[in-house]
């Protein structure tokens, strides 16, 4: 007869995993707010000129 053990995840692997999962997905978060002027500059999208910047040209 043929023993196979069942996979086993204690509490601490468990724990560890799911920290890994979470930093991973609140580093990447934070590196595509950071990048987030570049990728709007690969779609052309430009920032509009606020109303004050409008009125200094103007006088």
């Amino acid at each position: 007869m043929h023993f196979a053990p069942l996979p086993y995840l204690d509490p601490g692997s468990g724990s560890f995993l799911i920290q890994l999962a979470i930093a991973a997905l609140l580093g990447l978060g934070i590196a595509f707010r950071a990048s987030w002027t570049k990728i709007k500059g690969w779609f052309g999208v430009k920032p509009k000129p606020t109303e004050d910047d409008d009125e200094s040209e103007n006088k």
